[in-house]
């Protein structure tokens, strides 16, 4: 194993439900949490298995539409999903920015939720962290633990 830096960038919550409905939550009901709000998530393709694609489109309030493609990485169903946009489907070489992972671990009744984004260099590292990594990834854990709790205890 190599010591060499990560570049990480990370956002952990606690999600009052279990691992199952969280992540059953994270991948079906992804356009209702993923974009911080007022914008909009839309969903073009989103095959997740090992090399499958992630497409979608972030919608802002007036209409602006900022595409996000990659190819998932790893599906280790209620575990760790992993997509990077270093690649389009079919393996098409694309100049990257992050590697996106995101846990599910079981935390006494409920989740530890963890969504991290890995940078190829310090610089990338720290460019995402000026445009708001913090803050926009924040209020989207906040609006998928939400989401989760508020579904789970309807159930």
């Amino acid at each position: 194993m190599t010591d060499l830096p990560l570049h990480e960038l990370a956002i952990e919550r606690h999600i009052a439900a279990p691992v199952s409905h969280v992540y059953k939550i994270w991948m079906e009901r992804l356009p209702e949490w993923w974009a911080p709000k007022p914008w909009t998530t839309e969903v073009v393709e989103m095959d997740a298995r090992p090399g499958g694609r992630s497409a979608m489109n972030m919608v802002s309030p007036d209409g602006e539409v900022s595409p996000v493609e990659g190819v998932f990485l790893e599906i280790a169903p209620e575990q760790r999903i992993v997509f990077t946009d270093a690649f389009r489907a079919g393996w098409i070489p694309h100049p990257p920015f992050m590697t996106g992972i995101f846990a599910f671990a079981p935390d006494g009744e409920g989740t530890a939720y963890r969504a991290a984004a890995r940078h190829w260099d310090e610089a990338t590292m720290q460019s995402h962290s000026e445009m708001g990594f913090e803050a926009g990834w924040g209020a989207v854990a906040d609006q998928f633990k939400a989401l989760c709790e508020e579904t789970w205890v309807a159930r």
